[in-house]
């Protein structure tokens, strides 16, 4: 553990937090993606598989259960308890465009060609574009919510600062993961764009939008 990975854990939990309350008081899931927050359920599942067969930590257990919970009581929301306010037209992002390529490609590229292994690589790898659906759905409205931009910004910070985790722990215990590190730099260049935009605009209390495709 260090700075960095604790509070990329935080931010990865505020951006959770900010999502559910924001459902939660609003009584809507307008302007969020269904369909990514399906793919991060399934990042969780797949990935922390391991709590039935290993223990890290109580931080480690706690932070995974917690995680798994909150992103199917977010699933929850959108296509059962909030079905009526979700914007299925605009979240129309094809999954098997996603799924199938990070499917082949964790039984392709892993550490070890076991079925925990592989679900944990597939997990690594869903998590960096899980995030795409959810940047189509404003690219087709032209518009998000301020605090659906707040959810998008902690959320990559989150990835940012595990950048940063991974590059002390390289430094400070000569550890590296080719494939997390390579699936977070992925991830971290989808959100460069927002994170100009959020600076400039939302941070500044305007609303952020973009070009209406054509």
């Amino acid at each position: 553990m260090n700075i960095f990975r604790i509070l990329g854990d935080v931010s990865h939990l505020l951006a959770i937090i900010i999502l559910l309350v924001k459902i939660v008081k609003s009584k809507s899931c307008a302007g969020i993606s269904g369909k990514s927050q399906i793919l991060f359920a399934l990042v969780f599942t797949t990935r922390y598989l391991d709590l039935f067969t290993n223990f890290i930590s109580v931080y480690n257990t706690v932070m995974k259960v917690i995680f798994l919970i909150c992103a199917y009581i977010t699933v929850h929301m959108i296509y059962v308890k909030f079905r009526k306010t979700f914007d299925s037209e605009n979240d129309s992002f094809r999954l098997e465009f996603l799924l199938v390529p990070v499917t082949g490609l964790s039984f392709l590229e892993n550490h070890s060609f076991t079925p925990l292994e592989i679900l944990w690589t597939f997990s690594i790898y869903l998590e960096s574009v899980a995030i795409l659906p959810q940047l189509f759905m404003i690219s087709k409205t032209g518009e998000a919510e301020t605090i659906t931009t707040h959810y998008l910004f902690f959320l990559g910070l989150y990835r940012a600062l595990y950048i940063a985790n991974w590059v002390w722990r390289y430094h400070t215990e000569n550890f590296y993961d080719q494939i997390a590190v390579v699936s977070g730099v992925v991830q971290t260049i989808f959100y460069c764009d927002f994170f100009y935009l959020y600076v400039t605009k939302v941070l500044k209390g305007k609303k952020l939008s973009l070009p209406m495709p054509v």
